[in-house]
């Protein structure tokens, strides 16, 4: 009982320091995380199993780790080290992407082809958004498709804010469609054993059909924003030039096709038996390798801190799941929904989505695994993948609704503010809130569909 209390007050501790946002993130995980080890499992428990449980590190010396053969990978409790690997893999190939001016250059691009014209800019650049972001983490994808529309709403005249936050969605939106679009979902797919076409198969169409409403309302919602300046000429031969964005015209080449290698390994991982840990350390090598002269600097850019964040948080949820605490949570849900499915799906859904728009959404996935799991075995007829496919969908699209939901929504609206556009609120919120709920009843209603 002391061990349950003690791990309950350290998990609130770090729920709401990180709210509050006045310590590092990644000081308050690892800090708590500590707390766990000696006040949880050393003091309380007693139990140097759980601490070696929790810490996970024996697996990463496993075969299955690497390669699984005929059967599915799957995190145990505790430090989720593929999650950690892979993110950090994929961490090094986008900075090598974004050093030779890969991001820049599409954006560029794909300005070029629509003329140069607002509202197809405004579409287009959106549809970009969702894209990149199923496969590059959506902090990147927005921190240079943001830059690139303020440059353009200076060349053009036109305001980049209502840009900026239909991007910030749909970069959220597009990270749920696949397994390493956002990290709630790495940490889905590692703990539950699912596939990169998994996903795409799952939370990848009900994404893409929400997409199609997510255009279409923010078209209404902004077309007279974005009309003002529509009729005057545009002289091109003012544009910047696409080829001016590339800096390393070699380093160009070789960055897309590590990038394409990368997509073709996570789309047939589930054949070749690579594991997402094996694919984002070869990655990282190949990047390393190929980068010369610049490999130290892309080491040096690769954010730590975010990884030392996953891994206190997976040690502070290790303690919630060693001592009991995820259990009597899921057997709560399962008592207010009465075995019910519907309803189950609704507050996995709902709840995940509510939570996620004032907390960060990735600490939330990594609690919900263990309650998920037991859920799903306590329920007769009730399948873990609907109950994953809902909890996805709620953690990725809940985030951003507000604009501390989520990463990109923060990196979004500092860009914006930097360009002397600040993102209000209710601003933000009077358009994104809508948005929101019109892709959860989407995701709500498909997954009633489908799988019920």
């Amino acid at each position: 009982m002391a061990a349950q209390i003690v791990a309950v007050v350290i998990f609130i501790a770090m729920f709401v320091l990180i709210v509050l946002d006045e310590i590092q993130r990644e000081f308050i995980t690892l800090g708590c995380g500590l707390l766990t080890l000696v006040l949880v499992f050393g003091v309380c428990m007693r139990n140097m199993d759980a601490v070696w449980e929790t810490l996970n590190l024996r697996s990463i010396f496993t075969m299955e780790f690497w390669r699984t053969v005929g059967t599915a990978e799957e995190s145990t409790s505790g430090i989720n080290w593929a999650t950690i690997i892979f993110i950090a893999g994929m961490m090094v190939m986008v900075e090598g992407m974004a050093r030779v001016g890969f991001f820049r250059w599409l954006c560029m691009r794909l300005a070029k082809l629509v003329h140069y014209k607002t509202i197809p800019i405004f579409i287009s650049f959106m549809c970009m958004s969702f894209v990149l972001a199923m496969f590059i983490d959506s902090i990147t994808v927005i921190l240079f498709l943001a830059a690139v529309t303020v440059e353009l709403a200076k060349l053009l005249k036109f305001n980049p804010v209502p840009m900026i936050i239909s991007e910030v969605f749909c970069a959220n939106l597009g990270g749920s469609a696949t397994m390493c679009g956002d990290p709630p979902n790495i940490i889905i797919g590692t703990s539950f054993g699912y596939a990169f076409g998994d996903f795409v198969t799952n939370t990848g169409l009900i994404a893409f059909i929400s997409l199609l409403f997510v255009i279409v309302y923010f078209y209404f919602a902004y077309r007279k924003d974005l009309a003002t300046d529509a009729g005057k000429q545009i002289d091109l031969s003012k544009m910047p030039e696409p080829r001016s964005a590339i800096t390393d015209k070699k380093g160009f080449i070789i960055s897309t096709i590590i990038f394409i290698c990368a997509i073709v390994l996570l789309v047939t991982h589930a054949s070749t038996g690579l594991t997402v840990a094996f694919i984002g350390l070869f990655i990282a090598v190949v990047t390393l390798l190929t980068s010369g002269r610049h490999a130290l600097r892309l080491l040096r850019k690769v954010d730590y801190k975010t990884l030392l964040f996953f891994i206190g948080l997976f040690v502070v949820v290790g303690g919630l799941e060693q001592t009991g605490i995820l259990e009597i949570v899921a057997g709560a849900i399962e008592k207010i929904s009465h075995g019910n499915s519907r309803l189950m799906i609704a507050i996995i859904i709902w709840v995940s989505a509510i939570a996620s728009a004032f907390i960060d959404n990735i600490p939330f996935a990594a609690t919900m695994i263990p309650v998920v799991r037991t859920l799903a075995e306590s329920t007769p007829g009730m399948s873990l993948s609907t109950l994953a496919w809902a909890l996805a969908m709620g953690t990725d699209i809940g985030g951003s609704a507000t604009p501390i939901g989520a990463s990109a929504n923060v990196v979004g609206t500092s860009v914006a503010a930097k360009a002397g556009h600040p993102i209000e609120w209710g601003e933000y919120c009077k358009k994104a809130v809508p948005a929101t709920v019109l892709v959860l009843l989407i995701s709500t209603v498909l997954i009633f569909v489908r799988y019920l």
